[in-house]
């Protein structure tokens, strides 16, 4: 009997298909195609090895169908993890898991120009040599702000880092205890303190914190103070904080630079779209601030980078760093922020940055769309309900701030996480929420022009149930 099995187990390995074999199977093409022969000859002898093992314990009996399936499949997933486009429905305007705010098509244009060319990144034409990779880049930023200086680097934390590092290594840094925050993806703002080899020292308590609170703490090892916005949080009740104006008189009467990390670069008054307000760069240097830093990539509407302002004889220092050179931007990201920067100088941000166009959308339009997809559905016989809700800024921006807005849910049988998972899977996939035990999509978040993307996505879920 044990010999019987032995033979069995031969027979079973014997019959394992060459790799070689495996790759001219007519339902690979396609997936060479896609991924590559070398990836796909590696996931092969990967299932292959699979099958070896599970005919050696006498688990599995197997044929060059099953193996191809399991390729198949598994070269599948490997596609649906890797980046692709997808359509927002969440009502979350700047989505942090989903690439914070979009590009404008312009934006893009211009980017997808530098990039496939070469460009004068750092080659001032007019002198015929090698010039500065960011300077006009800066220059715009000076002009939009009116700060005397700037500095762009690739993210909000660098920047963070970076004048942490340039102006208070080995120093102490006045913080307020409320302002010791963790912002997504794991920025603590203690431990960038670490990293940048600067001493954090801790002012007033977590809800109460005044600027005599700083001012007891100032000796001659304080290199910096630093302000930190709560912008993606709040606090209420029994609160108090020193203003950045009083920090200002602090640092000047005590010749001490003073550094608000702002987060989000705001720079339209967030009021006029029925909005708290949200501080702007231009409010923190109507202080005196000597450097405030904010992201491109959030309400601002550009690449992922970090922006520094302020004194020019700060950024200037700053650029000379040994750290800089590794934090610094590419001709990618110099392109679409000077792009962006552009559109505010015209005046034309709300007409043509993304984010801006969906705050300021109103919600009569957004019902509009809805009745013109329910009007489309009713010929497939599916029922789609439109309702009033909530959109939320996200991205570390307007924390608690809400927009009206208006979503559609389904009738039908699937329940909410059910409906979640299939939209997923649409190609592109789309991503909704689940609000009041339904499933919804929100529309403020939804491009107009992938409506028509939606509707032929819902047709395909629903059709068969």
């Amino acid at each position: 009997m044990q010999d019987k099995s032995k033979d069995v187990k031969k027979k079973s390995l014997r019959s394992l298909p060459s790799i070689e074999k495996i790759l001219q199977a007519p339902d690979l093409k396609k997936l060479i195609e896609v991924h590559s022969q070398k990836q796909v000859a590696e996931v092969a002898r990967e299932v292959v090895d699979s099958f070896r093992k599970k005919i050696m314990k006498g688990e599995e009996k197997t044929s060059e169908k099953k193996i191809i399936q399991q390729i198949q499949k598994k070269l599948e997933d490997m596609q649906a993890l890797s980046l692709k486009a997808v359509i927002n429905g969440t009502g979350v305007l700047i989505h942090t898991n989903l690439g914070r705010a979009p590009l404008s098509e312009e934006t893009f244009n211009y980017i997808a120009e530098i990039g496939v060319k070469y460009s004068n990144l750092e080659f001032d034409l007019l002198k015929g040599k090698r010039g500065e990779r960011t300077l006009i880049l800066e220059n715009l930023i000076c002009e939009l702000t009116k700060a005397e200086g700037a500095l762009v680097v690739n993210n909000n934390a660098s920047a963070v880092l970076l004048v942490l590092a340039g102006l208070a290594e080995g120093k102490e840094v006045l913080v307020s205890r409320g302002e010791l925050v963790q912002i997504g993806g794991g920025f603590k703002v203690p431990e960038i303190m670490e990293q940048s080899k600067a001493i954090l020292r801790e002012v007033g308590t977590t809800n109460q914190t005044t600027a005599r609170n700083y001012q007891d703490k100032i000796n001659k090892n304080t290199g910096l103070i630093l302000k930190v916005h709560k912008s993606n949080f709040r606090m209420e009740g029994f609160v108090k904080e020193a203003t950045l104006k009083e920090l200002v008189f602090l640092g000047k009467k005590n010749k001490i630079p003073v550094f608000e990390d702002l987060g989000s670069g705001c720079f339209l008054n967030s009021e006029d779209y029925g909005l708290a307000h949200e501080p702007t760069p231009y409010d923190a240097l109507r202080t005196g601030v000597d450097l405030v830093s904010f992201s491109g990539d959030k309400l601002l509407g550009g690449p992922q980078s970090g922006i520094i302002l302020g004194r020019k004889k700060y950024t200037d220092f700053l650029r000379k760093h040994p750290l800089y050179r590794a934090l610094r931007v590419d001709k990618l990201v110099i392109s679409g922020l000077e792009n962006v920067i552009l559109t505010y100088l015209k005046r034309e941000a709300v007409k043509k940055i993304p984010v801006w166009r969906m705050i300021s959308t109103p919600i009569g339009d957004l019902r509009k769309r809805a009745e013109k997809i329910k009007k489309e559905l009713r010929k497939s016989n599916l029922k789609l309900l439109i309702g009033e809700s909530k959109s939320t800024v996200g991205g570390g921006s307007l924390p608690g701030e809400t927009l009206p807005t208006i979503v559609i849910s389904f009738e039908t049988k699937l329940s909410p996480d059910l409906q979640a998972q299939r939209f997923r899977e649409e190609n592109p996939p789309i991503i909704g929420r689940i609000e009041k035990n339904r499933f919804v999509l929100d529309l403020r978040t939804i491009f107009p022009h992938q409506d028509r993307e939606v509707l032929r996505s819902i047709i395909s879920i629903f059709k068969n149930i």
